[in-house]
């Protein structure tokens, strides 16, 4: 009957892995002891709990120093492995883009989409060996998207809050008055802005523009005649048309192109009603995480490239 004491693996410790390759790499307990700055007792101690877990000497004396033996050099890259792999559980590795294959989803509607995506996917992708990108739409935001790991960053004007929940603004754009040059002149006055017909967006979750909420919250009523769930439905509504559609500055070198802009006559105290900022937004999850710390500081970089609004006319 095998009356030994049985050794479990979970015994085994990090710091153990260490002190054993610093003795292998010095060829002595004494130099690994100085090395480590430990006592030589500790470094023995470690040494042999590790020869009861691994069944073996791990070292023999050769004349006035020690040898490993065969088993200690076949563990040795194993025990260099974990020691990595324990360096990134606790997240003090580095992210090297060179080699990575990076599967991301983000989530956002159809102006940050168009404006941010396609520039990140091109910048990015010229960085690291393969990149897969989803986008999903955000519609009406909530934490639980982020909370539940649907998507692993979130980019909006309106970022949810929480506890858990991390922003930070990308860039800063405004709501100017998009018209049909071709078809009718620019709403000068407060009365022609408000006297006209108009065209929104209305996402499929029935959630408004916050301009239009804002506008609303004020006391500025519009005549809404058209609804479209995207901003890229707009143009083939305003084309030739009377109305009007208040949107984003930064649509007009892209969906918005070929229609002429102005400042909203609202008076003074719309501008701030007309600021729209935007939000890159992750779970504290990922606050650390390197990869994640990688990408968004290159959708940062993306952002400030693209956040230069086309001046409107005044």
């Amino acid at each position: 009957m095998n009356t030994m004491k049985k050794i479990d693996h979970l015994a085994l410790d990090g710091h153990a892995l260490e002190l054993f390759l610093a003795v292998l790499e010095e060829g002595s307990v004494t130099a690994a002891a100085t090395r480590l700055g430990l006592t030589q007792s500790a470094v023995s101690h470690a040494l042999n709990k590790l020869r009861r877990i691994v069944g073996d000497p791990l070292f023999a004396k050769s004349g006035r120093g020690i040898v490993a033996t065969a088993h200690a050099q076949a563990l040795a890259a194993k025990a260099r492995a974990l020691i990595d792999e324990m360096r990134s559980f606790a997240g003090g590795v580095t992210f090297q883009p060179a080699s990575a294959q990076l599967s991301l989803t983000i989530a956002a509607n159809d102006f940050q989409r168009d404006l941010l995506l396609p520039r990140l996917f091109d910048h990015v992708a010229a960085q690291v060996t393969n990149l897969n990108l989803r986008v999903i739409p955000s519609q009406s935001p909530s934490p639980a998207m982020l909370r539940e790991n649907r998507c692993d960053l979130l980019i909006t004007p309106l970022p949810p809050s929480g506890v858990d929940i991390v922003q930070k603004r990308l860039l800063q754009d405004h709501y100017v008055c998009y018209y049909d040059s071709k078809a009718r002149a620019a709403p000068a006055t407060r009365g022609a802005y408000l006297a006209a017909r108009h065209i929104t967006v209305v996402y499929t979750d029935n959630e408004r523009l916050d301009f239009d909420r804002r506008l609303a919250a004020d006391g500025f009523h519009r005549d809404i005649a058209i609804s479209v769930p995207s901003f890229s439905g707009v143009p083939s509504f305003l084309r030739g048309s009377q109305m009007l559609a208040s949107m984003p500055s930064l649509l007009a070198p892209g969906v918005m192109h070929g229609f002429a802009h102005v400042r909203i006559p609202l008076a003074s105290r719309t501008r701030t009603l007309a600021e729209l900022p935007m939000f890159m937004v992750w779970h504290q999850r990922y606050q650390k995480d390197p990869a994640h710390r990688w990408i968004r500081s290159q959708l940062e970089t993306v952002a400030a490239t693209a956040s230069h609004p086309v001046p409107a006319k005044t």
